[in-house]
């Protein structure tokens, strides 16, 4: 049995959204590696100290450390906890989050050496970042998706009597959440019978701003907050257009389910949703912070009912791929 430290954001408990640290640490354990994670502290100096100590408390058992690194301040922490790694000689392997990683490799060149040539491999969920970091001279990359469990979303096919948006992601200005608002509004002032819903929990303040300009658009949104799993697939059912507005996107989770439940997605072409998502084959991509764009693409949607059928089906088989029980041998190989 292999021994496996995982360092992140492990925050499910402080109404954050489920992370990879939650998902893959379990389905791990459930190959029946023994996982370990860090850290749950909700201070972030606090949590970096709780990450460096666990590197240093299991550093005589660890076979493997994995390291969620992404482009913002946690760059920095996956930057000091390679380097305790290589102090202790330990095999660690970042795995590369956020769509904006690939312009944190050119403002930080000498930091990023630092930390991915000297990993023992650097795991890409996407082929947008493994191609980012080669082409900025990094030959240790594979490509490992993030994983669901398929059989827990039930594809079902939908019906566009009434455009019913579902938006899923933590309110944050990378997101841009106001811009779903912004979408709603267009498609009222075009007399259509419109339905928006909210899906997350609050990450920097931006749920009030949306809140606000809602309000001040005369735009009724449900929000729900943070849901589990179960119950935002549950509620999927009630609409019928998956909007994905972000300004920067690796491979989110919350589009390959929504291709797995049968929605349609409309998403922005940022970062690596163009190696998720082949433009008018199995989902629809246009331009980022352009409202118009989307309400062309969902009268899109709802005027070409056998076109859209045919695109949910070849999505969903598309993310049948990523389902655990295929990607799992990808981990058992670079774990062995």
């Amino acid at each position: 049995m292999k021994n496996l430290l995982y360092i992140g954001n492990k925050l499910q408990q402080t109404n954050k959204t489920l992370t990879t640290i939650d998902t893959l640490s379990k389905n791990l354990q459930r190959e029946s590696y023994h996982v370990i994670s860090a850290s749950g502290k909700k201070n972030k100096l606090f949590r970096l100290f709780d990450m460096l100590y666990h590197i240093v408390k299991h550093r005589k058992t660890t076979d493997y450390v994995l390291i969620d690194t992404y482009s913002t301040l946690n760059f920095y922490y996956a930057y000091l906890c390679s380097k305790l790694c290589v102090f202790f000689k330990l095999k660690y392997i970042p795995m590369l989050h956020g769509g904006n990683l690939p312009e944190r490799l050119k403002s930080s060149p000498k930091l990023s050496a630092s930390i991915f040539n000297k990993a023992h491999v650097n795991i890409a969920p996407s082929l947008y970042i493994k191609s980012s970091f080669e082409d900025s001279g990094f030959e240790n990359v594979e490509c490992i998706p993030n994983a669901i469990e398929i059989e827990n979303y039930p594809f079902k096919k939908r019906h566009f009597d009434k455009v019913k948006l579902l938006w899923v992601r933590s309110f944050s200005k990378i997101y841009n959440p106001t811009l779903a608002i912004k979408i709603a509004k267009i498609l009222k002032d075009k007399h259509m019978d419109v339905a928006l819903c909210m899906v997350g929990p609050d990450n920097d303040g931006s749920l009030d701003e949306v809140k606000t300009l809602a309000k001040k658009l005369n735009i009724t949104v449900r929000f729900t907050g943070k849901l589990p799993k179960e119950a935002w697939i549950k509620l999927s059912e009630d609409y019928n257009i998956f909007i994905n507005t972000t300004n920067f996107d690796n491979m989110p989770v919350s589009v390959i389910e929504a291709m797995a439940l049968g929605l349609p997605v409309v998403s922005t072409n940022v970062g690596g949703m163009s190696f998720l998502i082949e433009d008018g084959v199995d989902g629809i991509l246009v331009r980022p912070n352009d409202e118009r764009a989307f309400v062309e693409a969902v009268n899109k949607v709802i005027s070409s009912i056998e076109d859209i059928e045919k695109m949910t089906l070849l999505a969903r088989k598309k993310v049948e791929n990523f389902d655990w029980e295929i990607v799992k041998h990808q981990w058992i190989s670079v774990l062995k």
